[in-house]
């Protein structure tokens, strides 16, 4: 074994850092330098260690300059001289040497400290700052970090100016970053590029612009994935790949014998390709599913959502829309392409709704849309009134259940057959409609494919009569290619499967709870609900990006950061998702990640939401409403999960309630689901 892994090895039994970091994130940590022959991801990281941070300064001191590119470099350091004891300005915050950056470096240390990219034990002897705040600061100083000499004499522009040189060979798929002005348009007429740019930057300048990161998820090891270098190991926490279907046995087995017989693609529209039994038999199961008497496969739901409401908004006369404030960007374009009147009424807000439903004359056609399971927050969406206030109006019923099909249920069909469980259970696998049920009284239904069915694709239920009205008249149906016939039948094992069984729902719900309850235990504010989703509350575009990116490059936990126009601005949040294949492991490693994250940036704590005033703050007034809402108790209760009630007089935390059965599987049901 190389002598230098063994080591490392050797250090990290010795080092708390090191002994909880996975060694391919090491290895990663320890070939990224800022910029070439400079300090390495791992070098900066040592600085924050009280143990380390002294040892490489003395090594500074004692070998000089040339052996410093493999330390940290200190802002405050004359031309390119890194951490040195001599260099007191560093630490004091004093002008620097004649000849040496020449710009304030006791700001960039405060803006450092204030940014949070130190932790606050080591504030005052740190002088790390990010990236962008030294490009700002040395923006505002004069220097060009484009020239050749400026970079050469400060490691400070040097740093900036390797940030932007690998920016740049970015791909567009990915995200460029900060783009170089472009030249002056050369000839008559509108300048485009320039246009691109004034359109880039001002994404930019409100902190949401969006970088997509290279993860790529393994089939045999979920939830594990690799970045672009298959030994940098990582842990999923944000896939919307609910029950890991995409890697199920059986869907692999299915998909993989279609593809052998019937080939790639399904040789284009149904128009002109023709009809095939795989989506025959996809729309079918889920009619089934839905207990509807049929359904329509689409390439997404966003296509399904637009399509079905901009064919009833167009064609109902006269027709009014009245739509949840949270709704999916899918139905709200929707909306607009239907060009009917529009009425938005606050988010789960059934006095609003009805006060606007009065409002309309009775005969006027009324579609109300919303949806089960809100992505973003987690909550849900108030069914039965919902339900009982189109009849009483005259409306119709549009159900989003995208994020509900396969989590809720006992057969995987959403929030609107979870809340007739019984009925629903009894009925089991036998086909036909169950009259008066919630899943009947609701008029369209929509879901996806591609979430906890792990697959590609969106469709809709409902009618035989509406569902032949968007199948004839939708655009966005009849000239886009059918999905694969591989891909078909995969969703439709997945669907088979999750109606069987609810064994991974189980273990998905057990580990959500347990997540919830120890990341709160931690300090760390996330917004209650009755869901499955964890919405971990940042704040900020700026800090949740940091985040993110912390939490990727040092800890090796992938979790996306969630950005306006997707939340609104000061309500920006991490979303991570649990799944069946997460363990008890899995979850502590990450709390214990986000509180070093939340301890470094400076984040805003459960305790420090909870003093701030009502009225005054939007994080603190969504977290503490969340809190005390009584409708954030689980949809998936304790009965429904097998766990024993705690008496009221000694009441038990969930977390280790459902320790008992961690790392058990429940016991198997009709399908064995490999978890």
């Amino acid at each position: 074994m190389d002598r230098s892994m063994t080591s490392l090895r050797q250090l990290r039994q010795a080092c708390p850092y090191l002994g909880r970091t996975p060694m391919p994130q090491i290895r990663q940590m320890s070939s990224a330098a800022l910029f070439p022959g400079g300090p390495t991801r791992l070098v900066l990281r040592a600085q924050e260690c009280p143990v380390m941070s002294q040892s490489l300064a003395i090594h500074t001191d004692q070998h000089g300059s040339s052996a410093t590119m493999t330390s940290l470099p200190t802002f405050g350091a004359s031309g390119s001289n890194f951490l040195s004891g001599s260099n007191v300005n560093a630490r004091s915050g004093t002008a620097p040497a004649k000849g040496g950056c020449p710009f304030n470096h006791a700001l960039l240390q405060q803006a450092g400290q204030r940014r949070g990219y130190v932790s606050r034990s080591e504030a005052n002897k740190a002088s790390v700052a990010p990236q962008d705040e030294i490009e700002r600061l040395h923006a505002k100083g004069g220097i060009k970090l484009d020239a050749d000499r400026d970079i050469e004499k400060c490691p400070h522009a040097r740093m900036a100016a390797a940030k932007s040189i690998k920016k740049q060979v970015r791909t567009p798929g990915s995200g460029l970053g900060v783009p170089p002005t472009p030249s002056p348009k050369k000839g008559a007429g509108f300048d485009y590029e320039a246009f691109y740019h004034r359109e880039l930057m001002a994404k930019h300048n409100d902190k949401t612009y969006r970088y997509f990161n290279n993860i790529n998820r393994l089939a045999g090891k979920a939830p594990k994935g690799h970045l672009s270098d298959e030994a940098d190991e990582i842990t999923v926490w944000c896939a919307n790949d609910y029950q890991n279907m995409s890697r199920h046995p059986q869907v692999l087995a299915a998909m993989s014998e279609t593809l052998e017989k019937y080939g790639a693609g399904a040789g284009g529209t149904r128009n002109i390709a023709g009809h095939n039994r795989h989506v025959e038999k996809a729309e079918q199961v889920l009619a089934d599913l839905h207990r509807k008497e049929a359904a329509l496969v689409f390439g997404s739901c966003y296509a399904a959502n637009d399509a079905t409401l901009t064919i009833l908004g167009s064609k109902l006369p006269g027709c009014v829309i009245l739509s949840d404030s949270s709704n999916h960007a899918s139905m709200i374009q929707g909306i607009k392409h239907s060009g009917a009147k529009k009425m938005i009424y606050k988010h789960n807000d059934m006095v609003d709704l009805e006060e606007k439903l009065k409002s309309l004359p009775i005969d006027t056609p009324k579609i109300i849309a919303f949806e089960s399971v809100y992505s973003m927050c987690g909550t849900v969406g108030p069914i039965e009134k919902t339900i009982e206030l189109a009849e009483k109006y005259g409306a119709i019923t549009f159900l989003d259940e995208v994020h509900a099909v396969g989590m809720y249920g006992p057969r995987g069909a959403g929030v609107a057959e979870h809340l007739d469980w019984e009925v629903q259970a009894k009925q089991g696998s036998k086909p036909g409609q169950l009259a008066g049920t919630l899943m009947d009284r609701i008029d369209i239904i929509t879901g996806t494919l591609g979430k906890a069915y792990g697959n590609v694709g969106g469709y809709i239920a409902g009618s035989n009569r509406f569902v032949d009205v968007i199948r004839s008249f939708a655009p966005q149906f009849i000239f886009s290619t059918t999905l694969p016939p591989a891909v078909l039948t995969g969703a439709t094992t997945a669907v088979e499967i999750l109606m069987s069984s609810n064994q991974s729902r189980v273990v998905q719900q057990i580990r959500t709870r347990e997540t919830k309850e120890k990341l709160i235990q931690a300090g760390i504010p996330l917004q209650h609900n009755p869901s499955h989703i964890v919405p971990v509350l940042v704040g900020s575009a700026e800090k949740a990006k940091a985040a993110s990116d912390m939490l990727l490059e040092e800890h090796g936990c992938y979790v996306q950061p969630i950005n306006f126009p997707t939340v609104p601005k000061g309500l920006e949040r991490l979303r991570i998702t649990p799944t069946p294949g997460h363990s008890s492991k899995d979850v502590d490693h990450l709390v214990n990640a986000l509180k070093e994250v939340w301890d470094k940036l400076g984040l805003r704590t459960v305790e420090d939401l909870r003093k701030i005033e009502d009225g005054t703050d939007s994080l603190a007034d969504l977290f503490k409403q969340a809190e005390r809402d009584e409708k954030s108790l689980p949809l998936w209760n304790d009965s429904l999960l097998g766990l024993d009630t705690a008496s009221a007089s000694n009441p038990e935390p969930v977390a280790s309630k459902t320790l008992i059965v961690n790392d058990v599987k429940p016991k198997k049901t009709t399908v064995d689901i490999a978890i």
